[in-house]
């Protein structure tokens, strides 16, 4: 590869942009396998970063491998032999390696080729690398990776730091190191420098060729660590400039509208509470009041675990508002949690003047005639609801704020269209909620053109709710405990099993578990049902009975996952608790525990898997939301987190969000200190990088709040 000095700048079509057939040992039929992992030019192959490294400089001797260690060894091939195990159809081949200190034996499952292709490498070297255990002197590896080591191949394969890329059925990391490094070969003279040379020497990042060459093929520990914080730094970098320039894009379009809010307006509010604000709510509500001051408009995150408190900050972002003469909108995902936010901030905002609406699908038609009037008359008032809220009849003439709750249940162009119907000379405040804990490190991505305040501090005198792990042999034992709180005068959830094929099912299987409760288990308590597939008004009804305790168990789906509070419900019972994800389960815990009384959360379980067995330890260890929310980050990866997947930002391909949040925030101060100094990026030596901006992030620039 070139020096840095001799890097061009790379032809139109040619380059890297050079179709990966094209690359010496690829051709047309690998460069339809290379598809499968998103590789189609040469850029990609490039970028196709190693999964981890094996330092082949070093074998472990086989005699002194110890049990459970995971190591890299080496050996010459014995023979192998198949055989036929006890169990139907399962065919097993075992290896014998040798070295100088011992031997091992190799065991693959299923695997039937294998035999023929071992024993034509009899008395030839392989390394194998994987976890080894020791029973009886014997040592065997179970399925380990391994690769034939050919002496006129020794340069990639062995006696160095060697990488280990992702691969694909029909071809090997191996081969694949080799397309890696022909490509580097021939084309690394058109790896191009982005980021700007004062950005590199400050912050002391390696050059673009020189990192790139050494994360595929590192010629120490040091230089692959700079290879990889230099690559990781650009990757972040890259993003959080997409975000600044998308923040700076919206920023002047449309001025905000700046609201007086005097001290008597939180003084207010702190009057009709009947309980004192934590000192996290008086922060958040400072933060909110400061934005909505200002002359441009508010972009806020609001996240808070279950129960922290955030209605209180909608409800002071509501008053000022309308004592400021706009009117305000609040948009949540369900008719049952619309309803709820309509009875709590009615009862609390009324008493101090504020009307407050409620339109939901089911509104009728003339309740839904005067809301309508009153939004394009400019009536000052909050206005609640759900994807009516958007409906195409709803027109504000004076929308000053806007909130979206549990915003990841809508779509970016929902949010636009709620903000776009307020949005005349002046762009309404708009504040966006969460009881989805999402980890700042994630939120930093996804939510980078947002500002986030936090409430980290529950109300005082709330109880942990005490969680609880059975196996469903224990079920009886279950009820029996359900049995006795009923009789202490509490009720009890019963959370059906997720079925992922489709709602109507999901209603079936509720129904099904009710009748059974019902009918075998608590034939003289009252059982009820709720499901996504009932009409509105049922839900209300039977939510309003289980509130006036006129129900003992309540049957749900995971429709009551948000916003359903009814304090004397002090137990959940989740039924094949393994199927749902760590951050749902909290979610499905933080509907009881709303009361003084002591709560519990019971998560019948068989879990079949190693990351379903760790789902359930986290939630009886964990009660904090963020840190549950950071462990399912790591369980899941980002790309499942809470439907990431539509904020329109391309997969990251070394970055860790959670490993790498310190160089992460480093990137985020350096983009939008760069934004700011150049909102254009229309210096000299920033053109590279607005170049590759517009082309890699496309989606995210055209997207709007959050």
């Amino acid at each position: 590869m070139n020096s840095p000095a001799e890097v061009t700048q790379r032809p139109t079509g040619t380059g890297l942009a050079t179709p990966v057939q094209y690359v010496k040992g690829v051709g047309p039929r690998y460069a339809l396998l290379l598809q499968k992992l998103g590789i189609q030019t040469v850029e990609d192959l490039l970028s196709h970063f190693p999964l981890r490294w094996e330092d082949r400089r070093h074998f472990a001797p086989l005699g002194r491998v110890q049990h459970l260690e995971t190591v890299c060894s080496s050996g010459t091939v014995v023979g192998a032999v198949a055989e036929r195990t006890p169990r139907r159809g399962m065919a097993l081949v075992r290896v014998v390696i040798q070295d100088a200190t011992g031997r091992a034996e190799l065991v693959y499952f299923n695997q039937p080729w294998l035999e023929r292709r071992f024993n034509q490498l009899k008395g030839s070297p392989i390394c194998v690398f994987g976890q080894a255990s020791r029973s009886s002197g014997l040592l065997t590896f179970q399925s380990p990776e391994w690769e034939e080591l050919t002496t006129d191949e020794h340069a990639l394969h062995v006696n160095r730091i060697v990488p280990i890329h992702p691969a694909t059925e029909g071809l090997t990391p191996k081969q694949i190191r080799g397309m890696v490094w022909n490509a580097l070969e021939k084309f690394g003279r058109y790896v191009r420098e982005t980021l700007p040379v004062s950005l590199r020497q400050r912050l002391q990042l390696a050059h673009a060729a020189e990192a790139l060459r050494q994360i595929h093929f590192p010629d120490s520990q040091e230089a692959l660590e700079r290879a990889r914080h230099r690559l990781v730094f650009e990757e972040l970098f890259l993003l959080q400039m997409a975000l600044a320039m998308r923040k700076q894009a919206l920023g002047p379009q449309l001025p905000g509208i700046p609201m007086e809010i005097g001290p008597e307006v939180p003084d207010r509010l702190r009057q009709a509470l009947p309980f004192p604000l934590t000192r996290a709510q008086e922060r958040v509500i400072g933060e909110v009041y400061a934005d909505m001051r200002r002359d441009h408009p508010m972009n806020r995150l609001l996240q808070g675990d279950v129960g922290s408190g955030k209605t209180v900050v909608a409800a002071a972002a509501a008053l000022a508002t309308v004592a400021a003469g706009y009117q305000a909108a609040l948009m949540a995902p369900t008719e049952i949690l619309a309803e709820q936010h309509a009875r709590v901030l009615a009862d609390l905002l009324a008493p101090m003047g504020v009307t407050v609406r409620r339109l939901v699908g089911s509104t009728r038609v003339k309740g839904k005639r005067l809301i309508y009037e009153e939004m394009r008359t400019g009536v000052p008032a909050l206005f609640l609801g759900t994807h009516a809220l958007i409906q195409e009849a709803v027109e504000f003439a004076n929308l000053g704020l806007a909130i979206i709750d549990e915003q990841h249940r809508f779509g970016v162009l929902q949010r636009l269209t709620l903000i776009d119907k307020g949005a005349g000379e002046r762009a309404p405040h708009v504040l966006v909620m969460t009881a989805t804990p999402i980890p700042r490190s994630l939120a930093l991505t996804i939510y980078g053109d947002l500002d986030v305040s936090i409430i980290d501090e529950m109300p005082p005198g709330r109880k942990r709710v005490v969680t609880h792990w059975k196996p469903k042999d224990q079920r009886e034992r279950t009820y029996a405990g359900v049995r006795s709180l009923v009789r202490q005068g509490r009720q009890v959830y019963f959370l059906c099993p997720l079925v992922e094929e489709s709602e109507k099912l999901q209603a079936q299987a509720a129904t099904e578990l009710a009748r059974r409760l019902q009918d075998k288990v608590f034939p003289d308590l009252r059982v009820g049902l709720v499901h996504g597939q009932m009409k509105s008004h049922e839900k209300d009804e039977v939510m309003d009975r289980f509130r006036a305790g006129e129900i003992d168990v309540l049957v749900a789906t995971v429709v009551i996952e948000v916003g359903v509070d009814v304090p004397n419900a002090c137990c959940m019972v989740i039924e094949d608790a393994e199927r749902f994800g760590l951050a749902q389960l909290h979610q499905l815990r933080g509907r009881v525990g709303r009361g003084s009384e002591q709560s519990f959360c019971v998560l019948l379980a068989d879990p079949t898997t190693e990351e379903g067995r760790q789902r359930l330890t986290a939630m009886i260890r964990l009660h904090d939301g963020f840190q549950i929310a950071e462990q399912d980050l790591r369980l899941r990866g980002p790309g499942e987190f809470y439907g990431t997947q539509q904020s329109g930002f391309p997969p990251l391909r070394i970055a860790n969000i959670v490993g790498d949040q310190q160089i992460l925030e480093v990137a985020r101060r350096e983009a939008f200190a760069l934004v700011a100094e150049d909102p254009d990026l229309a210096g000299a030596e920033h053109v590279p990088l607005w170049e590759l901006i517009h082309r890699k992030f496309v989606g995210l620039l055209l997207a709007s709040v959050g």
